[in-house]
């Protein structure tokens, strides 16, 4: 496996604070290591991530994960409510986060259990509430040995609604992360230029490194090849105007309202992209019309943008196109990464399709395939069959050259910019609702975010003064932003259901869109 770049060049840089290779190796030593002897954390502890995209996120994980303990990131838009589901679920010891998200930290520590201290990334220690400053992570109070990590060990929780559901803790180890890097760098998949003393690749990206393609497909696997990595902690298409101009990357990482910013955007020239040469576009299906768009707008076919196919499940690599794929071949979600075993299945009968050109749902097998819910048996055996199957609950198939192609998703999760919306967190909020009766939320089509929750609500009788923004009013302030009902609220007299008593979201949809 190649290994990071020369210790005096940048490894990822943001807001005028940058790192080098040398600087961040030991920053992550001394970090492990103070967090072991100032702290009352142990190996195997969890660490909670509260951060937008700043230098220093990769340090605290590298850091946390050097110490042994176990990391779960989460959305910094998420309110306390949700913070504290996820980080109580999680057991979390620790909180890093910085000085802007310090009172929503505190908040949320003061309702978790054997809790033990907020680290401060750019702030002051207040010892009185338990904060520790920067400086705590960088002064071990004595020398300590670090621990064994074993290859099995749990490295990371994020979370993840799977096919259905409410978010449950994804237990990722430390082979699973190393494995589907390891995929990727498989010779004719990605096209590497090697760092040297004279030369280093720049990447641009504005992904979050919360969620698991921008952690282990970006962070990590950029940092490992040795790219010079800048990122921003919020997008304003002003600044990602100005980073294109100021560090002309040769690399970005998108999904498709991004790419569809740079297509439709005015200020945008195919001058500003003249330096990129490769595109990864994931976290949501990308159609071919917008590849061509975009091809159209720089001038050019030596930019080669390469799609790829994952889940949280899965760490998160399960198909890339790689670099030589024909032209012919886009719009595919590529060919299995290495050590990718799949079968598409017929999924009444769970028998193999017949052959190429023919859907059915995606079931894997791999190392980078997790090693199960956190303590939820039941929902792991779900989705892991008892032959080692991971069932995607995504609809595909396959050419006679075996690149993929994403024709639906059985699942009900709904894509808004490429974030997981579960509709099934947002009934549980609409049914608190004095008033109402039942509920349902899907997805119906956006342009620019891919797709939008729409909640469809049965009053109770006599509580016809429960109105559309009533329900906007009650669900809006306890969600993130883009779990946000932009789609709407419709009331229907009631919710269709099969004999089963399972939403029949496909007619919701047609209802949303004939109206």
């Amino acid at each position: 496996m190649r290994r990071v770049a020369p210790d005096d060049k940048i490894t990822c840089g943001t807001t005028g604070r940058s790192y080098t290779f040398g600087m961040s190796k030991d920053f992550c030593r001394r970090g492990a290591e103070a967090l072991l002897s100032n702290t009352g954390l142990r190996p195997g502890d969890r660490v909670g991530l509260l951060l937008p995209n700043v230098p220093e996120y990769s340090l605290a994980v590298h850091a946390s994960l050097q110490a042994g303990l176990v990391v779960t990131f989460a959305n910094p838009l998420y309110t306390a409510h949700e913070l504290t589901r996820q980080f109580q679920s999680a057991k979390v010891r620790c909180i890093v986060t910085i000085p802007q998200l310090m009172e929503t930290a505190q908040a949320v520590a003061n309702n978790l259990e054997n809790y033990d201290c907020t680290i401060n990334i750019g702030g002051k220690a207040v010892p009185d509430k338990k904060i520790l400053g920067l400086e705590s992570l960088l002064i071990p109070s004595q020398s300590i040995q670090l621990p064994e990590v074993k290859p099995d060990d749990l490295a990371v929780l994020p979370y993840s609604s799977g096919t259905t559901g409410v978010p449950k803790g994804v237990m990722l180890t430390h082979r699973n992360l190393v494995m589907n890097i390891s995929q990727l760098m498989h010779p004719g998949i990605v096209k590497v230029n090697e760092t040297t003393d004279d030369f280093q690749e720049t990447v641009l990206t504005v992904l979050p490194f919360f969620h698991i393609y921008g952690f282990n497909m970006i962070l990590n696997y950029t940092t490992l090849v040795g790219t010079h990595i800048v990122t921003m902690p919020k997008f304003t298409p002003q600044d990602y105007v100005e980073c294109l101009i100021k560090y002309k990357p040769s690399v970005l990482f998108v999904v498709p309202s991004l790419l569809l910013f740079l297509v439709t955007h005015p200020e945008i020239t195919a001058q500003h992209l003249s330096s990129v040469t490769q595109i990864f576009c994931g976290a949501a299906p990308m159609k071919k019309g917008l590849i061509d768009t975009f091809l159209q707008k720089i001038n050019r076919q030596d930019c080669h943008i390469s799609q790829g196919y994952g889940m949280t499940e899965t760490s998160p690599g399960i198909t890339l196109t790689p670099y030589t794929m024909p032209y012919e071949k886009s719009g595919s979600c590529g060919r299995l990464l290495p050590s990718t075993t799949a079968r598409v299945v017929d999924p009444a009968t769970n028998e193999d399709v017949s052959g190429p050109n023919q859907p059915g749902e995606l079931l894997v097998k791999g190392p980078q395939v997790m090693k199960g819910y956190l303590d939820n048996q039941k929902a792991t055996d779900e989705v892991i069959d008892s032959d080692g199957w991971l069932h995607t609950g995504d609809v595909v198939y396959y050419d006679e050259d075996e690149y993929f192609y994403i024709v639906d998703r059985t699942k009900e999760l709904i894509k808004v910019k490429g974030n997981q919306v579960s509709p099934t967190e947002l009934e549980y909020i609409i049914l608190e609702i004095p008033g109402v009766a039942d509920a349902a939320v899907v997805g119906i089509p956006d342009t620019f975010a891919g797709e939008l929750p729409k909640a469809f609500v049965v009053r109770k009788p006599g509580f016809e003064n429960v109105t559309p923004d009533h329900v906007q009013e009650f669900v809006n302030p306890r969600v993130a932003a883009y779990k946000k009902l932009a789609g709407g609220v419709t009331f229907v007299d009631a919710i269709p259901r099969n004999p089963s008593g399972k939403i029949m979201r496909n007619e919701l949809k047609k209802i949303a869109s004939s109206s």
